[in-house]
């Protein structure tokens, strides 16, 4: 199949593909004779796999790392699991960072009275060191 072809069966735009190939993420397809790329179904389980990491978060070296372990097939289940546990840490770290924030932003709400005059004590707060 054709880059477009294998864009439309991934939802993956070709641009994406292209950066996807030039970060060796994804092979290079053979070419046909007349010089067009050739993807094929190991193409688009590849690009798949790293359109899915994509979506949860994964950078692109974790992905680069998993596909390297994938492609060497003599990783073992403990590497991917620790790959994926110093994703979730991060993540956990995340998603504590943004509760604190949220909670910062609801109390400067909080203080609000949302009048018309030009004083507001969310601008006050944003401006204190």
């Amino acid at each position: 199949m054709k880059r477009g072809k294998l864009a439309k069966s991934t939802g993956c735009n070709s641009e994406t593909i292209r950066y996807y190939e030039t970060t060796g993420l994804l092979p290079e397809p053979p070419r046909t004779k007349a010089g067009h790329r050739v993807y094929d179904d190991q193409h688009v389980r590849r690009l798949s796999f790293i359109l899915r990491a994509r979506d949860l978060g994964f950078t692109i070296e974790e992905i680069r790392e998993l596909l390297s372990l994938s492609d060497d097939k003599t990783f073992t289940c403990a590497q991917v699991q620790d790959i994926t546990m110093r994703y979730l840490n991060d993540v956990q770290n995340r998603i504590r960072n943004l509760r604190r924030i949220e909670s910062v932003l609801k109390d400067m709400i909080s203080q609000c009275k949302g009048g018309t005059k030009p004083e507001c004590p969310i601008l006050e707060s944003l401006s204190e060191s």
